[in-house]
């Protein structure tokens, strides 16, 4: 993550770390309703290299495809969303998004691109209405009958990007930041899993842009 932590001494940079990650778990990002974006910027090259490694970084399996996905010569441009989101685009392909500094996301329209470069989990057939619907995705989804979390050994953790597959269905549906780990989820099976995030259908799926 990308909030810098002022050490002034010991209890100081624990306390600092504990409320950038409280913070982390209080936003909530959806795009329930339609979006139009403000002003569209192109990004400087300077810039657009620091997404480039970011996105390795974050998404390690993305490194072969990167020049796939931004091509090195390539022009990025930002456009800045409602409630303090940015929007990396490529023409009119939408890539990652992000809420302040926080890390940057994938849209489907990569994840359903490269689908097997992001932590994945599933959620079962009953739970895929009311994610399509901009529900809170709740962990009973996930550990019940048809759902699916990491072995032992791939845990995901708290706050970690996760990509939601839906029972029966090929394409994923949500991609998200996740409120427990899923070794948490599987012991207590209750609780927020994903509290907001980008779905099919939502604002930033449908949204058009001009290239």
């Amino acid at each position: 993550m990308f909030v810098p932590v002022i050490t002034l001494q010991g209890h100081a940079s624990a306390q600092s770390t504990d409320l950038a990650r409280e913070r982390d778990l209080n936003i909530v990002i959806m795009f329930k309703k339609e979006i139009n974006s403000g002003a569209r910027s192109k990004v400087k090259s300077s810039v657009q290299r620091g997404i480039r490694a970011k996105v390795i970084e974050t998404y390690p399996l993305l490194a072969p495809h990167i020049d796939e996905i931004i091509p090195k010569k390539s022009q990025l441009d930002l456009l800045k969303l409602p409630d303090r989101v940015s929007l990396y685009a490529l023409s009119t392909a939408p890539l990652f998004f992000q809420h302040m500094d926080d890390p940057l996301l994938p849209t489907l329209y990569v994840v359903h691109q490269f689908p097997n470069c992001f932590n994945r989990i599933r959620i079962d057939r009953g739970a895929i209405r009311f994610v399509l619907s901009g529900a809170t995705l709740m962990v009973p989804g996930l550990t019940s009958t048809g759902g699916w979390l990491p072995d032992a050994g791939s845990e995901l953790k708290e706050c970690d990007v996760a990509v939601v597959e839906a029972e029966r269905k090929t394409e994923a549906c949500m991609v998200g930041v996740l409120k427990m780990s899923t070794e948490k989820m599987k012991a207590e099976k209750k609780g927020i899993a994903i509290d907001g995030g980008h779905y099919l259908g939502d604002g930033l799926w449908r949204m058009k842009l001009d290239g």
